[in-house]
């Protein structure tokens, strides 16, 4: 009896895997139970700063992403939030966000791009009105007012979402910023 349960759940499970390496295989998206995924989600981001000490207003901060050319849906959204980092009041100004193709100093085409922060959550929603197509590396750079007033190792967990139905995210890690106190000797 017990053999034959494990046999049919290994047969469900068999024919599952080959239905998602079929879709994986021909370059779509997946659509499972009415959610939308990534085939090959981003995996990484990359966070750099050319401002790193404390109160330094001219700060930007530059979140990089390679999308996968086989990863099947293009990036809708991304979700930003500060998990680290002793200063947590520190503003943002929204208006001058801007996301564009390729990596910071090598910039290519703006994209268009609407972000919202939660203050309270330390959490940016950023929404690309025209999804980034698989393939393509996109920045997105966040302005601070200033940089933070203590220094500290300031990580900032990133998660993408595709565009399509109900997306489901993928988790690309930590972005980490390390601010430090200004030399003053």
């Amino acid at each position: 009896m017990a053999r034959i349960r494990w046999s049919r759940l290994l047969c469900k499970g068999a024919a599952t895997a080959s239905l998602l390496l079929a879709m994986s295989v021909d370059g779509r998206a997946i659509e499972l139970n009415g959610r939308t995924y990534f085939n090959r989600p981003p995996w990484s981001v990359d966070l750099i700063s050319y401002y790193t000490t404390t109160w330094q207003p001219f700060a930007e901060y530059y979140f990089t992403i390679e999308l996968d050319a086989a990863a099947g849906a293009s990036l809708g959204e991304l979700v930003i939030t500060q998990t680290r980092g002793v200063d947590r009041w520190f503003p943002f100004d929204l208006q001058a966000s801007r996301a564009f193709l390729g990596r910071p100093r090598q910039e290519g085409p703006a994209l268009p791009v609407q972000v919202r922060f939660d203050q309270a959550e330390r959490t940016f929603r950023v929404v690309f009105p025209q999804p980034v197509r698989p393939g393509n590396t996109v920045t997105l750079m966040l302005k601070p007012w200033s940089n933070p007033s203590m220094a500290d190792t300031y990580m900032f967990q990133v998660t993408a979402f595709p565009s399509g139905p109900n997306p489901s995210p993928a988790s690309l890690g930590y972005g980490t910023l390390r601010i430090y106190m200004p030399d003053r000797w």
